[in-house]
């Protein structure tokens, strides 16, 4: 069988094995061969039109496990990585060349030979290959698909990167991958994808002047802040959201990730067709400096591969919009009139408050970069407050713009040279110090505020700083002021608005516990084992992410091997970690574990220290891709979490809990024993074929290469 079949064979799946998940109903829907029309909601829709293999007549709903072939996939920098998955999976040739993007756009500044050979070697292999490619310095690869249009309204775009999801900012289903599912594509066109549940996001009334759409998603984070969108789909909807402009949605769709959504989809409105005629006129003065573009003969008029006069067209005649009646798991209410400009943090984007509440925090560092807030805007929010003044003592100011083509614009407005003059420190186009790369870092003891997506302990630097996140504007006040304000073009009153908000739970997107499980079989396919027994490691953090289970700094050295990563994995959560686990124990984790970035070292880090089997109360959906894809098996529990910070406290970062278990892989089962106490089981999602399948090949990697 060859990996065309992939998404079918792996959703071959015992009834058993989906059951945890989903409920009878929703899998006997799920093995049905063809379903009558049902109203679908966008997330739907999209998934519709890009998978492949489907029976006649079939219609995608949430849960549903499908094969699709998206109109681009994205990988940036860990490019490198992804070109040698394809070559040891014995693939010789890309099914679509004009499927890919290479951008190069995390490690700009490194300057090494080191870095500037793998970059040399990407670009030599786009070459061959005849793919898109961008060199460092054009900009940020997200914001590259935007303008570019390989991210386009109505289509299905993924990248190895969590911020895929910023393409929802223009209408487009953009979501994560994994390397491993990346050199996929490249080989044969196609990945699986398993539909979420999918949230509606009524945004009400509109902004007051000076609030932006950072100031909307850190709201929405630290408000909506108990996984009440965890692994789901957003769809923004209401009045409110013809009041924002393309480039706050963008903000907006770019943190849904950190909102824990694995996409975050706008309407296709005016908005967005506006924007693209607009477009149409900036790519065709562009089109010279990009090489990707083929030359047209003289006396023939230019029309750009993806955005054009006639695609843009078809977007204002042809409504796509959700259908009436189309399922929901849930429905949130914001009202947009009651946001405030909001800061995020220390550490965490979950714990927010009003810039007003916040007093006397110094600073040391302020950044504005990133693909959230590093757009035209964005800029010259910035350069509006620090005109005509200068960047306090002490104080260092680092501006990156999003793209080359955003500093081109923002130069010759003069707003990129009100901020040089107030003393800010330019950085190339690229990510930067957002990933703890390059120039500017947060030192020991240092406090920063940055318009960047992510404040993780640890990520822009030591982790012994503190990191907030706010507005462009905001950032630009704070490194004028030398401790956290609000600009003062920004009208503020003696009492802070609280933010209006409702949420009614429409449908399950969980299901119930999995009542047959003592019904299901241990058997197991040859070569996978039945049963797993250890002692139970217990990391009790809830929201651990990937920066803390394998840091950025790592992240892009390719020649890393598993025993260096065996000696720094957990390294930003517990540095005792390494020295603590040993590799007949269970992990025991919280509730969303691996949240955060898609790197797929997370995963394997765990495995390079002989860890087998993970079990938590919840994971980010992007972990459980990257641990499925290379091996390690997960299950979840969230009674056997709580039992064991109720019983041991969540004191200790890794706690050696002197409790057994024996863990029957194929049924589901984990018994614990404790001295002194009845042995207590625990049902969990059992493990099924297609995994089952997949750990024997030694990862997804193997398994295609099996077959192919």
């Amino acid at each position: 069988m060859n990996f065309r079949t992939l998404p079918v064979r792996s959703l071959s799946t015992s009834y058993n094995t989906i059951s945890n998940r989903y409920s009878s109903r929703t899998f006997r829907r799920m093995l049905a061969t063809a379903t009558a029309f049902q109203p679908q909601n966008m997330i739907e829709k999209i998934a519709q039109r890009y998978a492949v293999d489907l029976a006649p007549n079939q219609t995608i709903r949430s849960g549903d496990f499908v094969a699709i072939r998206p109109e681009h996939v994205l990988t940036h920098d860990n490019t490198g990585a992804v070109i040698s998955k394809f070559k040891s999976i014995g693939a010789a040739q890309f099914k679509n060349p004009r499927q890919p993007v290479f951008a190069l756009d995390h490690d700009v500044q490194n300057k090494s030979e080191k870095n500037l050979n793998k970059y040399a070697t990407i670009e030599a292999f786009a070459g061959e290959n005849q793919v898109d490619f961008y060199p460092a310095g054009r900009g940020i690869g997200h914001q590259v698909m935007v303008e570019e249009g390989y991210a386009f309204p109505g289509t299905l775009t993924v990248a190895s990167d969590s911020h895929s999801n910023m393409y929802g900012g223009i209408g487009s289903l953009g979501t994560p991958i994994v390397r491993t599912d990346a050199a996929a594509i490249w080989a044969t066109g196609q990945t699986w994808w398993q539909v979420p549940p999918v949230v509606k996001v009524e945004l009400k009334n509109q902004l007051a002047p000076g609030v932006t759409g950072k100031d909307v998603i850190i709201t929405l984070c630290s408000v909506f802040n108990k996984d009440e969108v965890l692994n789901t789909a957003i769809e923004f909807t209401g009045e409110g959201v013809r009041s924002l402009h393309i480039e706050d949605r963008l903000a907006i769709a770019n943190m849904t990730t950190e909102w824990g959504a694995l996409a975050g989809v706008f309407p296709i409105d005016e908005v967005t067709k506006e924007y693209y005629q607009k477009r149409i006129q900036v790519l065709e003065r562009t089109r010279f400096t990009n090489k990707n573009i083929e030359k047209v003969p003289a006396g023939q008029d230019f029309v750009h591969p993806r955005v054009n006069k006639k695609r843009v067209e078809q977007l204002a005649q042809n409504e796509f919009s959700p259908d009436h009646g189309a399922t929901y798991a849930k429905h949130l209410v914001l009202d947009l009139s009651t946001v405030s400009p909001y800061i995020s943090g220390p550490n965490s984007v979950k714990v927010a408050q009003s810039v007003q509440d916040l007093k006397d925090v110094k600073i040391n560092k302020a950044y504005l970069v990133s693909c959230v807030n590093s757009r035209a805007s964005d800029l010259r929010q910035a350069a509006a407050v620090v005109r005509g003044k200068k960047i306090a003592e002490g104080v260092e100011f680092y501006v990156a713009a999003a793209s080359s083509e955003v500093q081109a614009e923002v130069e010759s407005t003069g707003d990129w040279q009100a901020l040089m003059d107030a003393g800010a420190i330019a950085l190339p186009a690229g990510c930067g110090p957002c990933v703890g790369l390059g120039t500017g870092l947060l030192q020991d003891g240092e406090i920063g505020i940055s318009a960047t997506n992510r404040n993780f302990k640890g990520r822009m630097g030591s982790p012994k700083a503190l990191a907030y996140l706010a507005s462009p504007a905001v950032v630009a006040a704070s490194a004028i002021s030398g401790k956290i304000v609000a600009p003062t073009s920004i009208t503020t009153s003696n009492t802070v608005p609280i933010p209006k908000t409702s949420l009614i739970t429409l449908s399950s997107a969980s299901v119930s516990d999995n009542t047959d499980a003592a019904a299901v079989s241990d058997e197991t396919i040859p070569n996978f084992p039945s049963h797993m027994t250890g002692e139970l490691l217990f990391c009790p953090a809830d929201n651990l992410n990937t920066d803390g289970i394998y840091p950025g700094k790592y992240t892009y050295q390719d020649d890393i091997g598993p025993e260096t990563m065996r000696k720094v994995v957990m390294e930003n959560y517990d540095t005792q970690f390494a020295s603590i686990v040993k590799p007949s124990d269970i992990l025991i984790g919280g509730f969303n574990f691996g949240t955060g970035s898609s790197r797929e070292q997370a995963a394997t880090a765990l495995l390079s220290a002989g860890v087998k089997l993970l079990i938590a109360g919840s994971f980010s959906e992007t972990f459980k891709r990257n641990s499925i894809n290379n091996g390690l098996l997960l299950m979840e529990s969230p009674e056997l979490v709580r039992d064991l910070a109720a019983d041991r406290g969540t004191a200790k970062l890794t706690d050696r809990t002197g409790w057994k278990a024996t863990v029957s892989l194929a049924s589901g089962k984990v018994q614990v024993s404790r001295e002194g106490q009845e042995d207590k089981v625990y049902r969990v999602g059992s493990l099924g074929k297609s995994v089952q399948e997949i750990w024997v090949a030694g990862g997804l990697e193997g398994w295609v290469k099996e077959r192919i």
